[in-house]
């Protein structure tokens, strides 16, 4: 069991994600349509767009769809990917080694409910979504509480005892 002080990292978060073992990514040069596909697939609301050389080229959303595609009349089998997508200029993104609480700041900083993950090359290793966070969290408050109730009431010779 972690300590009290110690908090879970973005990378732990990733791995408990639906965005772990799936490719996240689509390019940019595909039409939208395909996105609409791996959205309905793998239920995700987010991928990471990359270019022709595999670089991180931006993200694309439902929210990109809903208000790019959807509401101004265009066809998504017709519309490339990077027409409509967030490019990687105005990004935010998440490090493996930052803490939860932190991207939860990036998220709610920018009202936005994906980070991409970056390593510490800059190249992609996953997505976090405000989902994988808020269950992160709430896993470790109740860890939390089991402890300070194990404490509180005499449990074991430690903290979290039987």
């Amino acid at each position: 069991m972690a300590a009290l002080e110690e908090s879970a990292s973005a990378k732990s978060a990733w791995e408990k994600s639906c965005y772990f073992e799936m490719d996240f990514t689509i390019s940019e040069d595909a039409p939208v349509y395909e996105v609409v596909q791996k959205f309905a697939a793998y239920d995700v609301g987010c991928l990471v767009t990359t270019c022709a050389n595999g670089e991180i080229s931006g993200v694309i959303s439902e929210r990109d769809y809903i208000s790019k595609i959807a509401l101004l009349g265009r066809k998504s089998k017709e519309t490339a990917v990077k027409e409509i997508s967030t490019k990687s200029s105005n990004l935010l993104t998440a490090s493996p080694h930052d803490s939860v609480d932190e991207c939860m700041e990036k998220m709610l900083s920018k009202d936005i409910r994906h980070l991409p993950l970056l390593d510490d090359d800059g190249k992609v290793i996953g997505m976090l979504s405000v989902k994988d966070l808020v269950k992160t969290m709430v896993k470790e408050k109740d860890e939390t509480i089991k402890v300070l109730s194990d404490f509180a009431l005499g449990k074991g010779g430690h903290f979290g005892g039987e």
